[in-house]
């Protein structure tokens, strides 16, 4: 039997087990949920020795493990390191739009509905049962490794070290992250650059407890009052970052590239139907899907101060607390971005008022190159998966591991994303389409294969 007639006959029981490891609440964020990392890292340790990796290890870290596995039985193959993250999102459902349990999949009008289905347990399951088959079938072209990690969606803190203190043990041919997405089946794409980010959080403080409003309104400077004033002046009104420096190190992106991205453009009616804005919003001078894929960003995330509970009670909030993030383009920096912000935050600050601004989390943009022979096997792969020969495009969003990975372990990168754009990830009612399992199964077989067959 080959890997391929595998995983056709191994497709319900593919299912089940994804299904199983979805049922996990893996939430990293909260520390409540913190038994539920550690069993889906045990359920991985338990399904990769299942398959017949030859290690397979639960790294300990500060906080939640990092699943660590290894089958080297293919002396003179090249070796491939699979990143992935068990983790998921909280959920974070005030108003009621799952239209299932996140944490009970649910397989509906051919997509599978659950939180962390896309991102990342069905794409790091993806690649883990293209191992499997092509173990099972005797036919495996490459030596391949593992590293799937707790802690993406807050931060990624303890990997950082790991792969630095472990760079001979991961050594590799090619990098390969499912992580990604593509624009949609009809329209398969490879992600060759991503965006980094510095995740801050600014808080602005004014009396020492919260106030009486009929009392003090209109002679204490409201810190609620004071941030949003703050807040405001980040932006122009045609939506460019007003941060003095912010764009002192962002480079033209050549016609090549703008001409390659312009074959997924984003047509602001789609950007509609999709999101539910009445109208497209951003820096002018670029397509929204230039936007997205090669210009800087700093959004609002967050904003909490005062009294948010049932009905009304005239508090004048001792504090006010903003969460920001700025996505970042090749050549900026996210330390020194975060000083940028602060000195901003710090010049606007009224004597009425104190603020302080801390980096939470940060990571690196990554850019991969496209000429290289392992992206050109992708593009082969992609074309035998799918059934159409893939665009490349730039993604909004951070893996900040990718950059780390590059700069540890000096091996190509390939982002071999399953996802489509529409799949909620972070959202309500995420999905993963059954089509992408299947045809991201193909693909990485194809891919590995490839791989395996140049050496």
């Amino acid at each position: 039997m080959n890997p391929y007639e595998y995983v056709e006959t191994h497709r319900d029981a593919f299912l089940d087990e994804l299904f199983e490891f979805l049922r996990i609440p893996s939430i990293s964020t909260l520390s409540e949920h913190a038994a539920d990392v550690r069993r889906a890292a045990e359920w991985l340790k338990a399904h990769l020795e299942g398959i017949g990796m030859t290690h397979v290890e639960l790294v300990e870290t500060a906080r939640h493990p990092i699943v660590y596995a290894e089958w080297l039985g293919a002396p003179g193959a090249p070796t491939v390191l699979i990143y992935g993250h068990y983790d998921v999102q909280p959920v974070d459902d005030p108003e009621g739009q799952w239209q299932s349990d996140p944490f009970e999949p649910v397989l509906r009008d051919g997509n599978i509905y659950a939180r962390g289905a896309t991102d990342d347990k069905g794409q790091t399951l993806t690649q883990i049962k293209a191992i499997q088959a092509l173990l099972a079938s005797g036919q495996m072209p490459i030596n391949v490794k593992f590293v799937i990690e707790g802690e993406e969606e807050s931060g990624s803190d303890n990997l950082y070290p790991f792969v630095d203190q472990n760079a001979e043990r991961l050594a590799a041919d090619v990098i390969v992250i499912s992580d990604t997405g593509m624009k949609s089946i009809d329209r398969p794409s490879v992600v060759y650059g991503l965006r980094g980010i510095a995740y801050m959080e600014i808080e602005v403080r004014g009396p020492r407890q919260d106030l009486h409003s009929g009392m003090y309104g209109g002679v204490v400077h409201n810190p609620a009052q004071a941030l949003v004033e703050i807040l405001a002046k980040m932006h122009d009104e045609q939506g460019r970052v007003t941060v003095p420096g912010f764009y002192d190190r962002v480079d033209e992106v050549s016609a090549e590239e703008r001409a390659e991205l312009a074959k997924t453009p984003l047509p602001e009616e789609q950007l509609r139907s999709e999101t539910g804005v009445p109208a497209a919003w951003g820096e002018p001078g670029f397509a929204i899907h230039e936007r997205l894929a090669f210009r800087p960003t700093l959004e609002i995330n967050g904003l909490v101060s005062g009294w948010t509970g049932e009905g009304a009670k005239t508090v004048l909030p001792a504090k006010a607390l903003a969460k920001v993030s700025c996505r970042l383009v090749p050549r900026q920096d996210p330390h020194e971005i975060f000083g940028l912000v602060r000195d901003f935050v710090r010049a606007q600050t009224p004597p009425t008022v104190t603020s302080e601004v801390r980096l939470l989390h940060h990571g690196m943009w990554a850019v991969v190159d496209l000429k290289s022979r392992e992206m050109q096997a992708a593009l082969q792969a992609y074309e035998f998966g799918f059934g159409k020969r893939p665009t490349f495009v730039r993604e909004g969003g951070s893996v900040p591991i990718v950059g780390a990975l590059q700069r540890a372990l000096q091996a190509p990168v390939v982002l071999m994303g399953f996802g489509q754009q529409d799949d909620n990830l972070h959202g309500p009612n995420e999905k993963f389409a059954l089509a992408c399992f299947e045809g991201g199964l193909r693909t990485t077989l194809r891919f590995y294969e490839l791989i395996g067959q140049r050496g």
